[in-house]
């Protein structure tokens, strides 16, 4: 009797907080505005289209349309993608079925024939398939895509995908970020000190940013495992946890009003993208530039598989298998090979730079190998398969690939500047002399003019004088010629009166200081 009450107090809480679709139902890619949508219209799952002619269907945060789970395909983790005649039917059988304009079915629940009673999609954006007791027999919350919204648990068998990337929960509570399902290139633990399975280990983003482990063995319930930059800002920002296709993981906030918002990473798990492995592909170098991760090849022995597209990887323009008896090592420098469980244990030897480089020579097992550091005495010796590189200025490790014939280096991205000191101070001290004597050449010009103009001539002394004035004009006693006198008082012309021992002319200096100039008898 409590269980159906209990079971009926449930039901009634869904219908009152979520939408009901009933069952026959269906949306079709050509009805763009068609859609099933929560109560406050938070969430829809509807068509998004792609192209004009290509849609894929997805439950999105509105407003925005920021996609956060859509009908994938199990293997690869890609959304599946239908024409405009694409319908998605909710059978009477209780399946939910997605159907391509030919008839033929691209994805479905597998929910046939097990009590689905109808369907509901809440305002915390999470659809299921309802039994007759109101219990989930599907939900998308259970079975994600890429992405992790605020109230979605993430537990043990669970895992976010996308392309050759995956996300998964261990029983110990680590989460786990690998390539291809093999090779484990991060982990973050709640404590790394657990090494027993836990009860039952589970990740939740919470709305205001911050993402925590929970399980009833610990003391407090749970524990605080990463935060976003924006964590405990705003009312109206929505963020989600999403396994985005480069192999990084990213919390993202949304922020801004209106039909547009912005969508804004606030924090992500690999903070260095060159070490996730696979990022270029295979034989691929990663790099940066300015702050960028850049992917290129290891030489010029090498082309990319997809011009267009430098995370494809790269490949020897002359296979190994080709030259039988010409190889050679090419040795690249600040580089390593990125080596992550489980081939740590099997690619590590204890050698010295030049063995670790001539028994991977030797070894037809082994296609490239680096020396983490020097001094270091580990060297990764890379077998035949996925090897995936990271190139950077501050890398202490120096790694080496075979090559058919003759090792053609790319132009160097870092200039090693040691030794280079003495080399740098000539090419200065060349500039400053001829600088130097650029001026002392145009000096002795402008001076040989001068003096080829103005040196003899009456203007000289008429500037003589002038320039004489400024002592002058200090109060020191002045000499001037006869001819400089007659020149001021233009020819003694305008006598201002007679004084003692003669007359007084006026006169005006070459500064144009007025002067009286007595004339003796």
């Amino acid at each position: 009797m409590l269980k159906f009450a209990l079971a009926f107090l449930q039901f009634l809480f869904t219908i009152s907080s979520s939408t009901i679709i009933p069952l026959p139902s269906t949306l079709r890619a050509s009805a763009r505005n068609q859609s099933w949508s929560s109560p406050s219209s938070s969430f829809s799952l509807s068509f998004v289209p792609l192209t004009q002619s290509s849609f894929v269907l997805a439950i999105t945060f509105n407003p925005g349309n920021v996609i956060v789970w859509s009908a994938s395909d199990n293997g690869t983790g890609g959304a599946v993608v239908v024409d405009s005649d694409g319908m998605l039917n909710l059978l009477l059988n209780g399946d939910l079925r997605l159907v391509n304009g030919s008839g033929s079915i691209v994805w479905d629940s597998g929910t046939a024939n097990r009590g689905v009673l109808h369907a509901s999609i809440d305002d915390s954006g999470n659809f299921q398939l309802l039994n007759g007791d109101s219990f989930p027999v599907w939900s998308s919350f259970e079975n994600p895509t890429d992405t992790l919204v605020p109230s979605q648990n993430f537990t043990v068998g669970k895992i976010l995908r996308s392309g050759s990337y995956s996300l998964s929960l261990g029983r110990s509570g680590n989460l786990t970020l690998k390539w291809n399902d093999s090779v484990e290139y991060w982990r973050l633990g709640f404590n790394s000190s657990i090494n027993e399975n836990l009860s039952s280990p589970r990740f939740t983003l919470r709305s205001n940013g911050i993402l925590i482990g929970l399980d009833p063995s610990f003391p407090t319930g749970m524990v605080n495992m990463a935060f976003s930059s924006d964590y405990g800002e705003g009312n109206d920002v929505f963020r989600f946890l999403r396994m985005d296709d480069d192999g990084n993981l990213r919390i993202y906030s949304t922020t801004g009003n209106g039909r547009t918002r912005n969508v804004t990473p606030t924090w992500a798990a690999v903070t260095d993208q060159c070490q996730v492995f696979g990022f270029c592909g295979v034989m691929g170098i990663c790099s940066y530039r300015d702050s960028n991760p850049i992917c290129g090849c290891p030489s010029q022995n090498f082309e990319p598989i997809d011009v267009n597209d430098g995370r494809k990887g790269c490949k020897r323009k002359v296979e190994l298998e080709d030259c039988p008896g010409d190889v050679s090592m090419l040795q690249l420098k600040h580089t390593k090979f990125l080596t992550y469980p489980p081939e740590v244990s099997e690619q590590t030897f204890t050698v010295g730079i030049v063995a670790c480089r001539s028994n991977c020579l030797q070894s037809d097992s082994c296609i490239a190998s680096t020396l983490v550091a020097v001094g270091s005495g580990f060297c990764y010796m890379k077998t035949p398969g996925f090897v995936s590189g990271y190139q950077g200025e501050v890398l202490p490790s120096t790694s080496f690939v075979k090559v058919c014939g003759q090792a053609v280096p790319n132009p160097p991205l870092y200039k090693d500047t040691s030794g280079k000191d003495d080399e740098s101070r000539l090419h200065v001290m060349v500039v400053v002399v001829l600088v130097l004597a650029t001026l002392l050449a145009l000096i002795a010009i402008v001076t040989g003019f001068w003096c080829w103009f103005y040196c003899g001539s009456e203007k000289s002394g008429y500037l003589s004088a002038k320039y004489e004035l400024f002592d002058y004009a200090s109060g020191a006693p002045m000499k001037f010629s006869y001819k400089e006198l007659h020149q001021s008082t233009k020819g003694f012309s305008e006598k201002l009166g007679n004084g003692g021992f003669g007359a007084v002319y006026k006169g005006i200096l070459s500064n144009r200081m007025a002067v009286a100039v007595k004339q003796l008898e």
